[in-house]
Parts: structure tokens; C-alpha cells; sequence
């Protein structure tokens, strides 16, 4: 029941992603470069995500347990160290640069074109040398 659940959860966040416009570059790079086309509809899409996301973080932790485990398991780190610094602006200016956040590219990989998939060997490959280092 979970695999199903998440396939399904995944699918519909995907088909979000798409509506919204998130998957398209051009309207994400209108959307951070102020301008004479800049594009702020992506600002009604993030504010109705971070409604849904309260209204089900406010159902969810009046549970006493998650729908599919045991336990919640929440992380306890509260620093801001250089970590993560360096990862925030790191991710900013892989966003800002390209138009693609690692969600939508994952399912812009489905169309098949080139430009995706060697983004996304780019995320995995820094995700790769993050470990290393």
C-alpha cells in the first residue's frame, strides 16, 4: 500500500509540477529575474503549496504516529553551519542559472530531451562528490 500511495502522490505532484509551469525554465527564469518580463504567477502557486502543506502538517502532527510507519522521525539539527551555507547558495545559483530546481528536472526527464537528462547527471554527480568531500 505504500509503494501505491507514492506512486501515486509522486504522480500527482508531477502533474502539479507541470500545470503550475515549474517544469518550463523560461517561465522559472522570468519568475527570478525582475524585469520587464518578470512573471510573479509563480508566486500564487508557492503560496497555495505552502497552504496545503500547513492544512496537511497540521492534520498529520495531531496524529499520534505517521499513516505508514511507527514513528515520526523528525530531524533534531538546529545549526547553520557552513554545510549548509555553501549548499543553500550552491542550489540558489544552480536554480538561478538554469531555471530547474531537481524535482521538476526529474520529471522533465520523461521528455527525453538531452538538456534534462545532463542536468540531472549534474545533480547526481554533486550529490556524488557532496559524500566525497
Amino acid at each position: 500500500m505504500k509503494a501505491i500511495t507514492s506512486v501515486f502522490l509522486g504522480f500527482i505532484f508531477g502533474l502539479g509540477l507541470i500545470i503550475s509551469g515549474m517544469t518550463n525554465p523560461d517561465k522559472v527564469l522570468n519568475f527570478l529575474t525582475f524585469g520587464e518580463n518578470w512573471d510573479g504567477s509563480l508566486i500564487i502557486v508557492m503560496a497555495v503549496a505552502m497552504g496545503i502543506m500547513m492544512l496537511a502538517w497540521f492534520w498529520v502532527s495531531k496524529k499520534d504516529s505517521p499513516f505508514f510507519g511507527e514513528t515520526f522521525s523528525l530531524s533534531n539539527l538546529k545549526n547553520v553551519d557552513r554545510r549548509l551555507i555553501t549548499g543553500s547558495v550552491l542550489f540558489g545559483l544552480g536554480w538561478g542559472l538554469s531555471g530547474i530546481c531537481p524535482g521538476p528536472g526529474l520529471v522533465q526527464l520523461v521528455s527525453l530531451k538531452i538538456e534534462f537528462w545532463l542536468f540531472f547527471a549534474s545533480v547526481l554527480s554533486g550529490m556524488w562528490l557532496a559524500k566525497k568531500i
